[in-house]
């Protein structure tokens, strides 16, 4: 063997090594990981929008009927939302990617995909549009929670069951809205604006 082969044979080996251990890094670091038992939203397999498995029945008739297609602009906008935020931590005070808390996501998140100014806590979020039954819940409401402790907890219904919010224990994530715990401490549901108004005022609307 030439005394030039052992450096070109240990550069493939580096090369080789350094490959898996990037793709060992990307396995190791999950997009969502639950702590409360919660199935990760998109390791689901989702229903298809005929299906309508986990939607109400208010957005079931919405879809089935395709009488508002606004619903499926609207869903789109949160779940970019999601993506924008997914992981970010919750920080009790925060309003940035550096840490958020619930009601200021719900802010941000309405803010930024809307061009809507919600109130900033959630006691005054409670206040906003009009009340809404949970059988009626349509993408784009307000869900309270009262949870054990001295804070309500709010998120948005982005519909087929689940909603965006920011957990004290993992941060941004979207969870299912009958999983147990949430269940056990879902308060009220709240309209800002009607699916059609919001789908007018999403970031792309006018491009």
């Amino acid at each position: 063997m030439s005394q030039g082969t052992w450096p070109r044979r240990g550069l493939r080996l580096a090369g080789m090594g350094l490959s898996l251990w990037l793709l060992a890094g990307c396995a190791s670091a999950p997009r969502d990981a639950s702590g409360t038992g919660e199935q990760a939203y998109f390791d689901r397999s989702m229903p298809s929008l005929a299906d309508g498995a986990l939607m109400s029945p208010a957005e079931r008739g919405a879809y089935l009927g395709f009488a508002n297609p606004a619903l499926a602009r609207v869903r789109q906008a949160l779940l970019d939302a999601h993506e924008r935020w997914v992981g970010t931590p919750y920080r009790l005070g925060g309003s940035s990617p550096r840490g958020i808390d619930c009601s200021a996501l719900v802010q941000r998140v309405f803010q930024d995909n809307f061009r809507i100014e919600l109130p900033r806590t959630t006691d005054a979020q409670v206040r906003e549009g009009t009340p809404v039954a949970r059988d009626e819940l349509l993408v784009g409401d307000l869900v309270f929670f009262r949870p054990p402790g001295p804070y309500n907890h709010v998120g948005i219904y982005v519909g087929e069951g689940y909603f965006l919010h920011a957990s004290t224990s993992q941060g941004v994530i979207l969870s299912e809205l009958d999983n147990v715990y949430w269940r056990r401490h879902y308060w009220q549901a709240r309209r800002p604006m009607e699916p059609a108004q919001l789908a007018q005022r999403t970031r792309w609307f006018d491009s």
